[in-house]
């Protein structure tokens, strides 16, 4: 069943080129039953890899250009007056589908944003009073751009706090960029891909994560790593609970995807960076040089033992 993964990665990797440890990590994401997202400047190919990836796994696919005036509604539904039948319908958002791009995410306000709060975290959706499930399985994959850019508003942690991981394409190498020049249009290709799995191929992939086994010196190196973050002093905030089961989970699928049906030390090590970083808020170091929260968490796993 994973060997079927591989090939969605190569086919992938043929439209985001040069990228392969980031088009594993997203797919680690959505095995693992995540939602990606995925930071950096505009025109490195963050929505088209959201594009290839639900194309390639077979999945519906809806997306939302994300708006200082877009508005809860406009992405979960909302209820029209039907005169024919005397009474309220509802007319469901974009937000009922498998793959939701929510693009430039940080460019809608902190009132539209929240809206996704709730179905990120338990897959509903709750509008004039109903609640309604949304479709299985359900991913959003969200884009944004860098924070100091006009027009953005950031994050709050407890939104960061639902994307299990956070990744970053960067610019290409002049290799990879070169195949870009002198290739095809991406978009072109997006359309000729066809879909290597199907959505029950995928839950039932998801499924299969239990039994990849977790050995119990394992779990408290996961731990260790949870601890060491709440007492270094290093961050505002350690890592929750909920991020200790993530990265636990993650380093799971990337187990998977390798091969393996056992979690090892290195798993952990891999997923660390892009389950942890986005959800640590970097103090001042001792020394009063601010450090980005990717390098401190880097530290974190030299100063923690295996």
């Amino acid at each position: 069943m994973y060997a079927k993964f591989h090939n969605v990665a190569l086919q992938v990797g043929q439209v985001i080129v040069g990228k392969d440890l980031q088009v594993r990590q997203a797919l680690t994401c959505l095995l693992a039953g995540g939602h990606l997202l995925v930071e950096d400047v505009p025109g490195v190919g963050k929505t088209t890899l959201a594009h290839a990836l639900s194309i390639s796994l077979g999945l519906q696919f809806n997306r939302i250009q994300f708006t200082s005036d877009l508005l809860p509604a406009d992405v979960a539904g909302i209820s029209i007056y039907d005169r024919e039948k005397g009474g309220f319908a509802f007319h469901p958002g974009p937000i009922f589908t498998q793959v939701l791009l929510a693009d430039e995410i940080n460019r809608a306000t902190p009132k539209t944003q929240s809206g996704l709060l709730e179905a990120m975290e338990e897959r509903q959706v709750s509008v004039d009073g109903v609640t309604r499930v949304l479709p299985e399985p359900f991913f959003v994959i969200a884009t944004q751009n860098p924070t100091h850019q006009i027009g953005t508003f950031p994050l709050p942690e407890s939104q960061l706090d639902r994307f299990l991981i956070c990744l970053s394409l960067g610019y290409p190498d002049a290799a990879a960029e070169r195949a870009l020049l002198m290739g095809e249009d991406r978009r072109r290709m997006l359309k000729t891909l066809p879909a290597l799995m199907a959505p029950a191929e995928l839950a039932a992939a998801q499924q299969s994560l239990r039994q990849i086994h977790a050995a119990p010196a394992l779990i408290d190196y996961v731990q260790a790593l949870a601890q060491a973050s709440r007492q270094s002093g290093a961050f505002a905030e350690g890592l929750s609970p909920r991020a200790a089961l993530a990265l636990l989970q993650a380093a799971r699928a990337w187990a998977a995807l390798e091969g393996r049906d056992h979690v090892i030390p290195e798993d952990v090590q891999a997923m660390l960076v892009p389950v942890c970083a986005h959800r640590l808020r970097p103090l001042k170091s001792a020394q009063g040089v601010a450090l980005g929260s990717r390098d401190l968490v880097l530290q974190l796993q030299k100063s923690v033992p295996l």
